[in-house]
């Protein structure tokens, strides 16, 4: 496979600096005193979506408007067969990114399940953007 051209390079990299920016706002909501559980739950499943687009437009691989992380990761089981064990529960994320974005009922989330997600996240984000470096 040729290595992708300019403009998909930098769209890729566009994507994953914004999944970037997810990750350090996680870190400020996280912050004492601050400890905005369920914004930084959000922005967690929001990084870990971004980082995934980021690797099918380096893939050049099309996909539809979608918070799926799960669809994210189907779409990528073709170029990346072994991105879906490397990350383990991001599938689960994306409730906090659609559910979760207006009222309704769902359990409150706390610390350990906010931390829990921005593990996830983190772990997605470094996968895709070692796959990114090395491709």
């Amino acid at each position: 496979m040729k290595p992708p051209d300019t403009e998909v390079q930098a769209l890729s990299a566009g994507w994953l600096a914004k999944a970037e920016v997810d990750l350090r706002a996680c870190d400020g909501l996280s912050a004492p005193g601050i400890e905005l559980w369920e914004a930084v739950a959000f922005h967690s499943q929001q990084a870990a979506e971004k980082a995934l687009k980021a690797l099918l437009v380096w893939h050049q691989v099309e996909f539809p408007k979608t918070h799926d992380i799960q669809r994210l990761l189907e779409l990528l089981a073709g170029t990346e067969p072994e991105l879906a064990g490397a990350s383990v529960g991001a599938a689960e994320l994306t409730p906090y990114g659609v559910e979760y974005r207006y009222p309704g009922e769902y359990p409150p989330v706390d610390r350990d399940s906010a931390t829990a997600a921005l593990l996830v996240a983190r772990q997605v984000c470094h996968e895709v953007a070692r796959r990114i470096r090395t491709g």
